[in-house]
């Protein structure tokens, strides 16, 4: 039997919450009633509740490989606080490091995660994505580059990994160094481009160009390889209009996935000297939340997931973060926001315009998955709802997303 739709309490908060401190109607029953009303001219809302997102997630087991690879060492990157190596063991750190011990931390690395491979598979877990971060893959030392492909060969044979991916600089891929990777199993390539505008790009002394950036990100649709792009909103010399400009033209490039990584100040980068020397200021939280929403807002509709926002939370990174937008509900603030513009610009829309009452205001009816984050992080985004005209809304178990309005 189907289960029962029900308003959530939330919703009917009465004349004490401030969202319905001039509400047209007093209490809950009335709100009922009035939603019942609305089923006559409902509107779906677009908006992918699963933001790309289909079937049964895959794991992934991670091969941190810190500064591996890179050509120079960006102002911004602490590597080994970001995939949590800063308090490893000395093989781990030679590996992060780049130190003469590196190929036996490579080594150790590997055997690692081959052994958290076998021990999945022994306990009868589905195959996983094995992933190789950090560093510039592409640009490993051959023999370092050999073993890993090497490694993933083993694991594919013997049904541990379904694929692998790997992260590299936009400046270091080539066509047969991407298809040496799909041969070898390879399913994603992401690419760090930080951002496609030439003066952030020279700013953050990135070394290659947002052409260059571009001609990468064809580069690997060409191979049959899928593309992932990792921006960096905020880094030296970008601004909002730049991050405006990013998420556009990677989707435009094809990409398949995205991940937003706001620029924080990290003790022991180039990025913390020029920051005590007031020579950088990162962005505000506020103003990273509504470009971020923006941003979640154009892939979400591109049917394109924004895979990762904000660095994950590696032991040793809080304390390292010396300034900049960081927030442990980084994500959901952002989709606050995102449903909040989206139902803006739903109800600016011409078609829309002519069927609805101001006056009379709107319910939504939501899928139970968006209560999480509609409100905003302590109900921040309540009075922004009440001005936009939110008389009521629902989140039920299963359902699409709709408006609900009072006809014209």
């Amino acid at each position: 039997m189907p289960r029962k739709k029900k308003f959530s309490s939330a919703a009917f908060a009465g004349a004490t919450s401030p969202l319905y401190q001039s509400n047209l109607l007093d209490n809950a029953d009335d709100w009922r009633c009035f939603c019942d009303s609305l089923h006559k001219t409902s509107v779906p809302l677009q908006w992918d509740c699963g933001q790309g997102k289909t079937g049964v997630r895959t794991a992934v087991v991670p091969v941190f490989l810190p500064f591996r690879g890179c050509p120079v060492r960006c102002v911004f990157c602490a590597q080994d606080v970001q995939t949590g190596l800063a308090d490893a063991n000395p093989l781990q750190r030679a590996a992060a490091q780049a130190v003469p011990q590196v190929s036996n931390g490579i080594a150790q690395v590997l055997h690692e995660a081959r052994q958290n491979l076998r021990h999945r598979h022994d306990a009868g877990q589905a195959p996983a994505e094995l992933a190789f971060y950090g560093g510039t893959f592409t640009a490993l030392p051959e023999s370092e580059l050999a073993a890993c492909l090497e490694m993933a060969r083993e694991a594919l044979e013997q049904g541990w990994i379904s694929s692998f991916r790997c992260s590299t600089r936009p400046d270091r891929v080539d066509a047969p160094t991407l298809l040496r990777l799909r041969s070898a199993g390879c399913g994603v390539v992401e690419l760090g481009v930080q951002s496609f505008d030439d003066s952030a790009l020279a700013a953050s002394r990135r070394g290659y160009t947002g052409a260059t950036a571009l001609a990468a990100c064809a580069e690997v649709r060409a191979a049959g390889l899928k593309l992932g792009v990792q921006l960096l909103p905020g880094m030296p010399g970008h601004h909002p209009e730049h991050f405006a400009y990013d998420v556009p033209a990677a989707l435009a490039a094809g990409a398949h996935m995205l991940r937003f990584y706001p620029c924080l100040v990290l003790e022991g980068t180039g990025l913390a000297a020029m920051w005590r020397a007031g020579s950088y200021t990162p962005w505000p939280l506020e103003t990273t939340l509504d470009a971020l929403a923006r941003g979640w807002l154009a892939a979400m509709r591109a049917g394109v997931p924004v895979i990762r926002m904000g660095l994950a939370p590696e032991p040793g990174l809080a304390q390292a973060i010396l300034a900049g937008p960081v927030d442990g509900e980084l994500g959901g603030r952002v989709k606050g926001r995102a449903l909040l513009l989206a139902m803006r610009e739903a109800l600016q829309a011409p078609d829309l315009r002519q069927k609805f009452l101001p006056e009379s205001g709107f319910a939504l009816r939501l899928p139970r998955a968006m209560q999480g984050f509609f409100w905003g992080a302590g109900g921040e985004l309540r009075h922004a709802w009440a001005a936009l005209g939110l008389r009521a809304v629902s989140f039920e178990e299963e359902s699409n997303p709709q408006i609900l309005l009072v006809a014209a």
